[in-house]
C-alpha cells in the first residue's frame, strides 16, 4: 500500500486533471461574467443562461465521472486498527453531533503504520468513549490513505481485535495528507477563469459599449443620439446630437430671439434636466450649439436651462445699437463658466469689419462693455 509522507506527489498534474480544472474555472468565470453583463445590459436571457450554464456543466461532469466513480466504488476499502494520539472538538457541544479532529496512528495488517489527521462527527452521547490511546477501527481507500473514516459499528471480529490490540505510536514523519494540487493546476484554474470572463466580455463588448455610452449620454444629454430633422415647405428645424455636441438650426423666417424659441431648442438638446452638464452654449440668429463635457479632467460646467432667456433679446439689441458698430451684420452669443462664474458674451460684427462686445452675468445684467474702435 502506498504511504505518502511529508513530500507527497501532486495528483492534479496529469493532463486530465489540468483540463478539467481549466474547463471548470472557464465555466465559473463565464457564468459570473455573464450574470454581471446581463444585469448591466438588462438581458434576461443572459442572466438565465448564466445560472443554467453551471448546472448543465455539473450534470455533464457528473455523467462523465460516472465510470471512474464506479471503478472506485468497486475497490474495497482497507480496514485497519488505529490508536488515538490526540483529539479535540472543533464545534459546539450543544449540537447532536460534535465535529472532532483526530490525530491517529493507523496500523494496517500488510503495511507499515502511519500517522493521519482526520475529522469526523461523533454523537454527543458517545464523545466520552473516545480518549487518547484508545484503539479504534478505521477504513480508507487503498490509494488515498488520508481519507480515513471511523468505523463506529465494526463487525464482532474487529471489535475483539480492537479490544485486545496494543499499538505503538508511529513517528510524525509518516504523516499522510492529501497531495497538493500543484502550480500547474493552479495556473490552469487562473487562466481558465480569465478566459471565461474574457470570452463573455468580448462577445458582448458592443452591447456594453452602447450601454455605457448611453449612460453617459443620459447623464449629460438627452436620449437622442442620432441626427433628426423635421421640415415643412416654408420652414424647417434641424437637430443634430453627436457624442460631444448638439446643434439646432432654425428654418427660414425663424430666429432664436423670437419668444420661446431658444428655451425650446435648449430643452430639445438637454431634455430639460441634467443640471450642470454643458461646457459652452453658442448662439447666432438661427443656429444654436451646445458643447457637452468631454471625458477626463474636471471642467467648470453649467446648466444651459438656467440661462436668462428673457434677457437675451435685450442683450443682443444693446450690443447691436449701443456699442458703436456701424451697420451691424451679424452677432454671436456664447455662454460658459470657464472663469468660475457664468459669463454671457455677445459679440457684434459690422459691415466694415468693426467689432464690439459686452459681457453679462448669469442674471443677464451687463458687467462689461467693449465698444467698437474708431
Amino acid at each position: 500500500m502506498p504511504i505518502i509522507t511529508s513530500a507527497p506527489p501532486t495528483t492534479h498534474g496529469n493532463p486530465v486533471a489540468l483540463v478539467r480544472g481549466f474547463l471548470t474555472s472557464c465555466v465559473s468565470g463565464a457564468s459570473l461574467a455573464a450574470f454581471a453583463v446581463g444585469c448591466v445590459i438588462e438581458s434576461v436571457q443572459l442572466i438565465v443562461g448564466s445560472l443554467v450554464l453551471p448546472v448543465v456543466y455539473v450534470l455533464l461532469n457528473h455523467l462523465a465521472g460516472a465510470p471512474k466513480r464506479a471503478r472506485t466504488a468497486a475497490v474495497l476499502p482497507v480496514r485497519a486498527l488505529a490508536m488515538i494520539e490526540s483529539l479535540h472538538a472543533t464545534g459546539s457541544e450543544l449540537s447532536a453531533n460534535v465535529p472532532i479532529d483526530f490525530d491517529l496512528t493507523v496500523a494496517p495488517d500488510d503495511a507499515p503504520a502511519f500517522r493521519v489527521v482526520m475529522s469526523d462527527h461523533v454523537n454527543l452521547v458517545d464523545v466520552p468513549d473516545y480518549r487518547p490511546r484508545d484503539i479504534l477501527v478505521v477504513e480508507y481507500p487503498p490509494d488515498r490513505p488520508w481519507q480515513v473514516k471511523l468505523v463506529k459499528e465494526p463487525p464482532p471480529e474487529w471489535k475483539r481485535r480492537a479490544a485486545d490490540a496494543v499499538l505503538d505510536s508511529a513517528h510524525e514523519s509518516t504523516l499522510v495528507r492529501e497531495p497538493p494540487k500543484g502550480r500547474a493546476y493552479g495556473a490552469a484554474v487562473v487562466v481558465g477563469l480569465l478566459v471565461g470572463v474574457a470570452v463573455v466580455l468580448l462577445s458582448f463588448r458592443t452591447d456594453l459599449t452602447a450601454r455605457f455610452d448611453g449612460s453617459e449620454s443620459d447623464a449629460g444629454r438627452p436620449s437622442v443620439t442620432s441626427s433628426s430633422s423635421t421640415s415643412t415647405s416654408s420652414s424647417s428645424t434641424t437637430t443634430v446630437v453627436s457624442s460631444g455636441s448638439g446643434t439646432v438650426v432654425l428654418g427660414s423666417g425663424k430666429s432664436f430671439l423670437d419668444r420661446g424659441e431658444l428655451r425650446k431648442a435648449v430643452e430639445s438638446l438637454t431634455g430639460g434636466g441634467d443640471k450642470g452638464r454643458a461646457l459652452t452654449v453658442a448662439l447666432q440668429d438661427s443656429t444654436l450649439s451646445v458643447v457637452f463635457p468631454p471625458k477626463g479632467p474636471q471642467i467648470p460646467l453649467f446648466d444651459p436651462n438656467s440661462l436668462p432667456y428673457e434677457r437675451i433679446p435685450a442683450l443682443v439689441n444693446e450690443a447691436r445699437t449701443t456699442l458703436g458698430v456701424r451697420s451691424p451684420e451679424s452677432w454671436q452669443l456664447t455662454a460658459d463658466r470657464l472663469t468660475g462664474s457664468l459669463n454671457i458674451r455677445v459679440s457684434v460684427t459690422g459691415a466694415g469689419g468693426d467689432t464690439a462686445s459686452l459681457v453679462a452675468d448669469g442674471k443677464g445684467e451687463v458687467i462689461r462693455r467693449s465698444p467698437a474702435q474708431g
